[in-house]
């Protein structure tokens, strides 16, 4: 019984074996195609895929960085490594290589560097504010009382020479008997009457008694018991203080008068376009009450500080304003066409790869051959940036798909060999 079981056993051993070997030999692995093949060795390349008559020679990191490898693999961010086929590779010892079906494909247009005058737009904002040149305070230099205030409302225009208010001043009063007094000694052939005549009168003009008075006085030895206080300029009352029936002190201010004839436009500049910017140069502006009016004006200083908030300089501009129209706080819009840079070579704005820490531009050498040039550039306008340093005139450079080449090529391992020994062209 024992022998039957163990009998039993290995002939089920058997048939099993049997099966199995019948099931690996009929479950082979296909042959793998050389496209899927990945050599041992990570020193030896991958072969191109099949039916291709190109040779594959490398894979490249899709960022463009210096790091090539003979497989496939992926960068940091997971990004596959590129293939590069024969006659597509980079010559980093003479710039950037591309295939000219690729550089068509690309769309890749050039515009040569050229000298150009520059027109660089400068706009701010403002407010108008009055001439501080133009205000002055009226104020009497005696003692007296406002017996009739002609002039009594702020904003009120007067012309120069226009009564502003009668005073009567118990001083001047006395001034002028003095004067007569001393006339009559003089008239009696009293010594030293002209002397006390000379000193009267001047101390007449010292309290700025008008000419009229004084004459009246000298001719007719009349006495003013009133004495009118004349405006000193054209202008506007800013600030009134004077009231009918008042007190005066010497140098109490009873006016503020402001010629509005010319006003000033305090502009805030930015930092970058002060350069720009120098007295004389005239400006147009808009304000909002009058959009359909165009104002212009002339820069008359540029203030010696700067905003560090918002990294503004103030600019005066002296603007006209016969008409008056033009009230103090206005808003005003500035729109400014300068001369950035006069005939300097210049490429567009678009042929510029900026990298952080520097300015690359590609000039295209011919039959898919491009170089990159780090360039030092200057005042930019109308679309251009001023070249000081690193391109030629008349060199191509490329302004439309130079991203592109930048991501079918390994711009930065050109830029290290084309700037190991040797800086940017001069």
């Amino acid at each position: 019984m024992k022998q039957s079981y163990i009998l039993m056993a290995c002939a089920v051993a058997v048939a099993g074996a049997a099966a199995g070997g019948y099931w690996f030999g009929t479950q082979r692995p296909k042959q793998m195609t050389p496209a899927t093949t990945v050599m041992a060795d990570a020193g030896q390349p991958a072969a191109p895929a099949q039916g291709s008559d190109r040779k594959l020679l490398y894979y490249r990191n899709p960022m463009g960085l210096p790091d090539v490898s003979p497989t496939p693999k992926k960068d940091w961010m997971g990004m596959d490594y590129i293939p590069v086929y024969e006659g597509e590779e980079q010559d980093t010892g003479e710039g950037i290589k591309i295939s000219l079906d690729k550089v068509q494909k690309l769309g890749v247009r050039t515009e040569p560097a050229a000298r150009r005058n520059l027109m660089r737009p400068v706009r701010a904002t403002g407010t108008m504010q009055f001439d501080e040149r133009r205000q002055v305070d009226v104020t009497v230099k005696y003692e007296g009382w406002i017996e009739k205030l002609l002039v009594n409302a702020t904003g009120e225009p007067v012309k120069a020479g226009q009564t502003l208010m009668l005073i009567y001043s118990p001083a001047l009063v006395q001034a002028q008997e003095e004067y007569l007094v001393a006339k009559r000694l003089r008239d009696e052939g009293t010594a030293d009457a002209d002397r006390l005549m000379a000193g009267a009168m001047a101390r007449m003009r010292n309290f700025d008694v008008p000419k009229t008075v004084l004459d009246r006085l000298a001719r007719d030895g009349t006495v003013s018991r009133q004495i009118a206080l004349a405006s000193p300029i054209q202008g506007v009352v800013a600030e009134k203080n004077a009231v009918e029936g008042m007190r005066l002190m010497p140098g109490e201010r009873l006016y503020r008068l402001i010629d509005d004839r010319q006003v000033w436009l305090l502009a805030d500049v930015f930092e970058q376009d002060l350069g720009l910017l120098k007295p004389g140069i005239e400006v147009g502006f808009t304000v909002n009450a009058y959009p359909d009016r165009r104002y212009t004006g002339r820069i008359a200083y540029i203030y010696p500080t700067l905003n560090r908030e918002t990294r503004t300089a103030r600019v005066r501009i002296e603007v006209p304003n016969a008409d008056g129209a033009l009230k103090a706080d206005m808003y005003a819009t500035v729109d400014l066409q300068t001369a950035a840079a006069m005939q300097t070579v210049a490429v567009p704005e678009s042929a510029v790869l900026d990298t952080g820490t520097k300015q690359v531009v590609l000039v295209d050498m011919g039959q898919g051959r491009f170089e990159p040039r780090i360039v030092k550039l200057g005042a930019r306008g109308d679309g251009y940036a001023a070249v000081l340093d690193g391109i030629f005139e008349d060199e191509p450079v490329v302004v439309s798909a130079n991203f592109l080449i930048d991501a079918e090529s390994n711009l930065k391992a050109a830029l290290s060999a084309f700037t190991a020994d040797q800086g940017a062209p001069k």
